[in-house]
């Protein structure tokens, strides 16, 4: 699979006459390396040619986590006292290349690894491939199809601990931590983002700072979460009601349900992605809260929490089987409080799935 998604980017950078491509993104160094990890400052690089084999540099330490995940093409390692840079220069200077650009992921390069760069090969101007990149990871296979269920069911039960650790007097930070602690003991290192417990007015912030705030009755308890399994992100947010819910409460709940249901009813190969958004929005506006619906509907899933496509009304791009994404509408009334549900979606061949199942109804704990 690896050696396929890495022949996909070595046949664009042909077509784009490029002597080379540097991939070091997380994420998609994943996609194409099977290794994931946060170098911090130190250089991860993958260098791909259009008609030559690919070769991957790294620190010394991470060379045996590459080959195990693996990669196994040429692994060039450095030690912390050493130029990576000199290291790339010297094996570059050894191929003969030919090309016009260098394939970068523009949209995260850093100014002073462009330079660097630029002194590796100057006169070779710059083309992005943030995008073919992106059109690659956009249709999920059976296998990442896979993966990306059970980090869903992992994000439901991430909600489950947090509806049961709900009493008066507990603080959202206490909630959070009693969630990724479970997590942790189902050998979950990673979170896809930092998990949110957001009661009361905070839950009218949609990514708000939880806090040490105590949750209180008459509040809802807002839960956004989701895990990093085998290298694919689940992203999941339900809103639970602590002591009976007030009249507009109850309405604002109903009205985030309806649009969410009804925009799920949508999710099928072909619906036009901004027509997504329009529907939730026309729900949600038809009730009354139009203004205090402030975001996009949803975006995509996969080896990163928030990828392609995004799901804004002005996308005119069509689903398509495989893709991943969520359906997250919500209501935030700044005196009341917030309200949004989420789940992640996949598009079928007979129409769409729900990842995530955790229970919809508006759950009063008493």
């Amino acid at each position: 699979m690896l050696h396929n998604r890495l022949q996909s980017i070595q046949h664009w950078i042909k077509n784009q006459k490029a002597a080379y491509g540097v991939i070091q993104g997380k994420a998609n160094l994943f996609y194409l390396t099977g290794f994931r990890c946060d170098p911090h400052e130190r250089l991860i690089a993958l260098f791909v040619f259009p008609d030559k084999e690919p070769f991957l540099i790294c620190p010394n330490m991470e060379k045996p986590l590459i080959k195990q995940a693996g990669f196994d093409f040429l692994i060039i390692g450095y030690s912390d006292h050493e130029d990576p840079w000199g290291l790339i220069n010297k094996h570059l200077a050894s191929m003969s290349l030919v090309g016009e650009k260098i394939a970068v992921e523009k949209d995260i390069l850093s100014v002073t690894r462009l330079e660097h760069l630029q002194t590796l090969s100057p006169g070779l101007s710059f083309v992005s491939c943030d995008a073919a990149l992106m059109e690659l990871r956009l249709i999920k296979n059976s296998e990442e199809i896979a993966i990306l269920r059970e980090a869903a069911k992992l994000a439901d039960f991430g909600v489950e601990v947090g509806v049961h650790a709900l009493k008066q007097g507990r603080t959202e930070m206490e909630i959070i931590a009693l969630i990724e602690f479970e997590l942790k003991k189902k050998g979950i290192a990673e979170m896809s983002f930092g998990t949110l417990v957001l009661s009361g007015e905070q839950s009218a912030n949609p990514h708000g700072k939880p806090s040490m705030k105590p949750v209180q009755e008459g509040e809802f308890i807002l839960f956004d979460l989701g895990v990093v399994l085998e290298g694919y992100c689940s992203d999941i947010t339900r809103t639970v009601m602590l002591g009976q819910p007030s009249e507009e409460q109850e309405k604002i709940y109903h009205t985030v349900l309806q649009a969410q249901e009804d925009t799920l009813s949508l999710c099928r190969e072909g619906t036009i992605l901004g027509d997504l958004d329009r529907k939730a929005r026309s729900i949600i506006t038809k009730a009354g809260y139009g203004d205090f619906f402030p975001h996009r509907i949803g975006h995509g899933l996969g080896t990163e929490v928030h990828e392609l496509p995004s799901l804004n009304e002005l996308n005119t791009d069509q689903l398509k089987v495989g893709m991943t994404f969520t359906i997250e509408p919500g209501i935030y009334v700044p005196s009341v409080g917030g309200v949004r549900i989420e789940d992640d979606v996949l598009v079928t061949s007979t129409g769409y799935e729900c990842l995530t199942k955790y229970p919809k109804e508006l759950q009063v704990i008493k």
